[in-house]
Order: C-alpha cells, then sequence, then structure tokens
C-alpha cells in the first residue's frame, strides 16, 4: 500500500514536472528576447536555475528559471556592453545573494505586511494576464505589432477557451493526471491533426541545440569593469531575492508547509552563479509556473528537476515536436494561473479593512503593473511603516497628572515614543504650569529611538529652566546614559533633592521603559 502511495506521488511529480517544462519553453524565449539575447540564453538559465534550486533550494515545489523582472534591466547592459558583462554581472549578483543568504538576511521579507502581500499578488496576475495578450498580436512589415484579424483572433480565443475549459472540467472528473498538462496536449492535438491555422512555440524561435557549455565570460578584470556591473548586480540580486522570497511566502500560504528563506537565498545565488559561467541570462523564482507546480499537485523537490531535465531533452532532443504545440494552449494555462493567483479574499474584504490598508493593496498593485515587483514591493513597505508610524504616533498620551501633595504631581506616560511621536509627547507637558516638584513615570511607554531620547532630554531642560523639581521613573540605561552627558542628572535617587545647579534626577527602577 506505501509503494503504491509513494508510485503514484511520484506519478504526479512527474507530470507536472513535464507540465511546467512546457510552459518554461515560451517564457524563457520571449523573456530572452526581452533582455536582447538569443532563446538559447534563456533555456539555458531556464535548466540550470530550475535544477540548482530545485536540488538545494529552500522551497520544494517552487520553480525558478529566466524572468521578466530580471530581464527588463539586464536589456541596456547587453545593448551597451554586450552579452560577456551581462554573464559576468549574472555571477557577481549570484555571490550577493549567497551573501544575503550567508547572513541570515533573508528573513527581512517578514516585514512584507498583508496588504503588501495582497496587491503583490493581484499585480501579478494583472502583469501575468497582459503579458500573455502579446500572443493575440502580430508584428506587421514596418516592425508594429497590431491585433490578429478577426479570424486569426477568433482561432486564438476558441482554442484558449478549450484549454481552460479543459483545465477547470477535468479535476471533476479525475485528479490523476495534471489539468493543465492535458489541457496542452488536447488543444495541441486540435492543431495537429485538424490543421488549425495558429501560431506555434516554433513560430517564435527554433529552440534545438546542445548542452551549455563552461567559458569565463571574456571581459576585462579591472576595477572599470566592477564600476559597469557592479550597479546592475546590486539591482539584478535585490529584485531576484524579493521575488523569490515573496513566491516561497505564497507557496507556503497555500501548502500550509514552511520554507527556508535563507537557505533559498543561497540557492538562488548559487544557481545564477552556475548559470552565468554556462552562458545563462540569470533568474529566480517564477510565480507562474510555480503555481503550475503546485496545482498540479506537486509537493516535492522531484518536479523541478524534471522540469529542468525535460527542457534540456526539449533543446537536445525534441526540440521539433514542442515546437508544434501551439502558443494559445500555452496561454490558456496561463490565463488560468491569473485566475488562480489573484487574491479573490482581498477583494471582497477590501471595503472592510481600515482604509490605509486598502490603500495600500491598490498602490501596490498599480506600481506592480506600471514598473516591476521589486519596486512595489519596496515601495510598499516604505507605505506601510509610514502609516503604522502615523498610527502609532497618535496613541501616546498620559495619565492626568495626580497631585500626591500640594507642590508635587505624578504623570504616568503611556505610548512608544520615537520620531513620529516626539511632537506629541511635547504638547503634552507644559513645565510653567505644574507645580515645583513633577514626576514622570515611563513604566508603560516605550523609547524606541534617538530622536525618543532627545525629546527626553529636550523635556528635562525645559522643566529645569522653568525651576521645577524633575523625577523621571523607569527609564532605560540608553536614556539615563544620555541625560548623564547632557550634564541634567544629579542622581539616580528619585527622592534625593537636587542641587541649585541640577534639577532633574533619574531612577531605572526595573528599566521597562527600555526599546533597545
Amino acid at each position: 500500500m506505501q509503494y503504491r502511495s509513494r508510485l503514484a506521488g511520484f506519478r504526479i511529480e512527474l507530470l507536472a514536472g513535464l507540465t511546467v517544462s512546457l510552459a518554461l519553453v515560451p517564457e524563457a524565449v520571449a523573456f530572452a528576447f526581452v533582455a536582447g539575447v538569443g532563446p538559447l540564453v534563456g533555456l539555458y538559465a531556464a535548466f540550470i536555475i530550475g535544477l540548482v534550486t530545485s536540488l538545494t533550494g529552500g522551497r520544494p515545489g517552487m520553480i525558478s528559471g529566466a524572468t521578466g523582472a530580471l530581464a527588463v534591466v539586464m536589456v541596456t547592459l547587453v545593448r551597451v556592453h554586450g552579452i560577456d558583462y551581462l554573464f559576468i554581472t549574472v555571477i557577481l549578483m549570484g555571490l550577493i545573494q549567497i551573501a544575503i543568504g550567508v547572513l541570515k538576511l533573508g528573513n527581512l521579507i517578514r516585514m512584507v505586511s498583508y496588504p503588501v502581500m495582497f496587491g503583490f499578488v493581484n499585480g501579478l496576475a494583472i502583469v501575468i494576464f497582459l503579458a500573455q495578450l502579446e500572443s493575440f498580436k502580430i508584428e506587421g512589415v514596418d516592425g508594429i505589432k497590431t491585433w490578429l484579424p478577426m479570424g486569426g483572433m477568433g482561432i486564438m480565443l476558441a482554442l484558449v477557451a478549450v484549454t481552460m475549459a479543459v483545465i477547470f472540467l477535468l479535476p471533476r472528473l479525475t485528479k490523476r493526471f495534471p489539468a493543465p498538462l492535458a489541457g496542452i496536449l488536447v488543444v495541441s492535438a486540435l492543431v495537429i491533426f485538424i490543421g488549425i491555422p495558429t501560431t506555434t512555440v516554433g513560430d517564435i524561435s527554433s529552440i534545438s541545440g546542445g548542452l551549455p557549455v563552461f567559458g569565463v565570460p571574456n571581459v576585462p578584470f579591472n576595477l572599470e569593469t566592477v564600476r559597469i556591473i557592479l550597479p546592475y548586480a546590486l539591482i539584478l540580486a535585490g529584485i531576484g531575492l524579493i521575488e523569490s522570497l515573496l513566491t516561497l511566502t505564497l507557496i507556503d500560504g497555500m501548502t500550509e508547509t514552511k520554507g527556508q528563506k535563507n537557505r533559498e537565498c543561497v540557492a538562488q545565488g548559487a544557481a545564477n552563479v552556475v548559470t552565468g559561467f554556462f552562458g545563462g541570462m540569470g533568474g529566480c523564482a517564477m510565480i507562474g509556473q510555480s503555481m503550475i507546480n503546485i496545482k498540479s499537485g506537486a509537493r516535492s523537490r522531484v518536479s523541478g528537476v524534471v522540469a529542468s531535465l525535460f527542457l534540456l531533452v526539449f533543446i537536445l532532443f525534441a526540440s521539433r515536436l514542442i515546437e508544434r504545440i501551439p502558443i494559445a494552449a500555452l496561454v490558456g494555462v496561463m490565463f488560468v494561473v491569473v485566475v488562480g493567483t489573484i487574491s479573490w479574499t482581498s477583494l471582497r474584504i477590501i471595503g472592510k479593512v481600515p482604509r490605509a490598508d486598502a490603500l495600500v493593496m491598490v498602490f501596490v498593485a498599480g506600481v506592480t503593473v506600471a514598473t516591476d515587483l521589486a519596486i512595489a514591493v519596496i515601495a510598499g513597505v516604505i507605505v506601510s511603516a509610514l502609516v503604522f508610524a502615523w498610527k502609532t504616533a497618535r496613541y501616546i498620551y498620559v495619565e492626568p497628572g495626580v497631585l500626591t501633595r500640594p507642590d508635587q504631581r505624578t504623570y504616568t506616560l503611556h505610548g512608544q515614543l520615537y520620531f513620529a511621536s516626539v511632537s506629541t509627547f511635547n504638547e503634552l507637558f507644559n513645565p510653567r504650569l505644574d507645580p515645583a516638584e513633577v514626576v514622570i513615570n515611563f513604566q508603560n511607554a516605550r523609547v524606541w529611538d534617538h530622536s525618543g531620547m532627545e525629546a527626553i532630554v529636550d523635556l528635562a531642560r525645559r522643566y529645569e529652566r522653568a525651576g521645577t523639581q524633575l523625577h523621571l521613573l523607569h527609564l532605560s540605561d540608553d536614556c539615563q546614559e544620555m541625560l548623564r552627558k547632557a550634564d541634567i542628572i544629579l542622581e539616580k535617587d528619585p527622592l534625593a533633592r537636587p542641587s541649585s545647579s541640577h534639577r532633574v534626577t533619574v531612577s531605572g527602577l526595573g528599566g521597562s521603559g527600555e526599546g533597545h
């Protein structure tokens, strides 16, 4: 029984890998053209990166290869400096990613909030959808692309619809065969045996080639080369890791498992180093193909390895067969991916969540469509952080001062004291209206940054100028040290009477106000 279960699981992984490999071909070729390199440069990258990350990565089931987000950055480098500069840049990009993984900086992805994540996946769904529309266009003699004529457009739409229908309906009959692969096979059979005139993979470019060959990029190894490639390598490394880690997080949620972020960073870097030496354009995780893989039932490393090996087989032996697959079938598969990628939950709750979170979702989705995924996520994190700072800055207050005796008032501070709440903090106290002695208790407050500590120093000076005896209780050691350096602390005993030149005393008393 256990043997049958393992055999069934392997069959699922095998078929899922085959499905993904078919979807990888046109994507790799298209992204190679975007980057301004030959189709085999994209295919080699898809094979090598997919194989290395599947074997060593931190997220089984995730598919990596050449991507459009990286291709749009590479095109200028290739056009200005040539393809060898691209290869050395990809190698440096990989080394940077390895360093990030070794330094365990991959966990910074936790800074991405749910509104940013929802905006990212929705924007990505739009980007994937818009990318497929290029398949509905034809290039004229003047080099300008226009929509297909009525007849060709009708055939294209019909084949896409058949592919999607097979993918949606087959799981109702059986789940033993990956629906996306079934859709590709059915539509390919219709086109081949009936002779339906439509665009195929071979119409885009030939994918025939040999094994990738090792070679050191032919560039001068000097500081000028470093000056040229370093900015590109940093940008590519950042984009690649952001896209990969967000895809990893998305798959974690779908499969209710947990990937290893830092291990994935190292694997992505190692894959890019290898592909740079073997004539590949570099890459990262591919969310569309990863969704196809997961939705086909794959959960282990087998499917990714199989997809990469199938891709190599296509290049070496089966190029003529794969080139007969209609583009409409692959477009239909990607349209299904779009439907599955959209976070429908976020669309249903967008009117129920706080307005700021809803705006962040829309903002990130819009930036994703207008620019690229990395810029959108970074911008979303910054906006989310500013929104959080704005919200928390309003929740700092003091309990009404209590007169413990006629000449003494006690305040208890609540909230977070940092750069955004400093102005509110300053408005909470008026030394000229307070009695001769004031106690401020920081036990229920947190001081998080230098701005907060400076605000306490400034408040202490205000009370000192007013001639008021001030006791500050439960301050952190950092705050006490800053007050000591400012020469406004007499001693730590809150009950001691200050001298005439120092009217501020401080007590740690447990230091619960510490924010560092």
